[in-house]
């Protein structure tokens, strides 16, 4: 959760992805048709925790329970207390809800031995006594984020590696078998449990390092239909599931967009096919016991799962693709303007031009 705020964020728009064996097709949104015919898959909605006590934790649940099914420990502090993870969760579950827990890290290279393996057994404890409401663990934050805006420089090669052995191949396969060799990854994997993640960059990738579920950040001042499309394609052709983590509107209080505008936020990426619906809610802003939760916030969500996710009326992805834009194989060029990098290692080559323009020409 820290690292959300240590790095620098540019005018957040996804990073459009390639295939480790394919060309990575982008599917882009088209006018509404309906999709009768295809079962909706369940729909979550709920808020993050991230405060540090299990006092705040009951508030917010009581307060959200009555109008969202999803319930994320998101908080530093928690998830290092296995007492407070706990009873946290078994409110939680009373009121209603399902559980997504955070844990920062899993992975004996790192972490303490002792630390790991009370929240390993915490896991399979989790899993054997809430099956069917434990969904998974949302481990690390923004890999892709961080990976393409990290100030990287040649003393940061992998062993036995110069700058100029780098390719685009090569990058990628460092920064996914990175993933895969992670003991948290296994553990999930072990127990048939979901690894989400939320980010704003290189979705294509995070799936293909383990990710079973990516969650878009939305709420930054970028192009919402472009992260759709960017994370939507890179789910539906490596038969992933995604979401929408609404972020930050401003670096500053409020922090988060209006009540209306997350609402259509939520709205669109519903339509679009989206299955999770988050609110990232963190800090605390002063006075307020509910963290940056509004009043108008709690209502949008109210609003968004009465009057969408339980009308009938309103299809769940309905609104379709009608084009597809093919990039060249492992091209993680970030996408967010046309001077945007590559990998986080080059500048843009004398491909990214042509992409930028036939993307802008899609969109539009």
């Amino acid at each position: 959760m820290k690292k959300r705020f240590a790095l620098p964020i540019v005018s957040l728009v996804i990073i459009l992805g390639a295939a480790l064996l394919i060309s990575h097709p982008t599917l882009l949104i088209s006018p509404h048709s309906e999709n009768k015919n295809e079962e909706t898959p369940e729909i979550y909605v709920g808020v993050t925790f991230c405060g540090d006590t299990t006092v705040e934790a009951k508030l917010l649940i009581d307060r959200v329970k009555d109008f969202t099914n999803l319930f994320v420990l998101y908080s530093g502090p928690i998830s290092k207390n296995e007492t407070a993870m706990t009873e946290i969760s078994e409110y939680a579950m009373a009121a209603g809800l399902n559980i997504v827990a955070y844990f920062g890290d899993l992975d004996s290279r790192i972490l303490p031995i002792k630390n790991l393996e009370w929240r390993l057994s915490w896991i399979e404890m989790a899993k054997q006594r809430w099956p069917d409401k434990f969904l998974g663990v949302h481990y690390y934050d923004e890999p892709g984020g961080i990976y393409i805006d990290l100030d990287w420089n040649e003393t940061m090669l992998p062993r036995n590696m110069t700058f100029d052995e780098l390719t685009y191949d090569a990058i990628t396969n460092i920064f996914v078998r990175g993933f895969l060799r992670d003991d948290g990854f296994e553990a999930l994997k072990a127990n048939s449990l979901d690894a989400f993640v939320s980010d704003y960059a290189l979705y294509w990738f995070d799936y293909l390092a383990g990710y079973d579920v990516v969650l878009a950040e939305a709420g930054w001042n970028h192009t919402l239909v472009q992260d759709i499309a960017l994370l939507r394609g890179a789910a539906r052709m490596q038969n992933k599931s995604w979401g929408e983590m609404i972020t930050w509107r401003y670096r500053h209080p409020p922090y988060l967009d209006s009540g209306e505008n997350i609402y259509e936020q939520m709205r669109t990426a519903y339509e679009c096919g989206a299955e999770y619906f988050m609110v990232f809610n963190f800090p605390t802003l002063e006075g307020n016991e509910y963290g940056i939760l509004l009043d108008e916030h709690f209502q949008a969500l109210e609003r968004f799962w009465n009057d969408v996710v339980k009308n009938p009326e309103v299809i769940h992805g309905s609104i379709e693709a009608e084009a597809a834009l093919v990039l060249p194989k492992n091209y993680g060029w970030g996408m967010r303007h046309p001077d945007d990098r590559i990998w986080g290692w080059w500048g843009p080559d004398n491909k990214s031009d042509q992409i930028w323009t036939l993307s802008r020409q899609l969109l539009e």
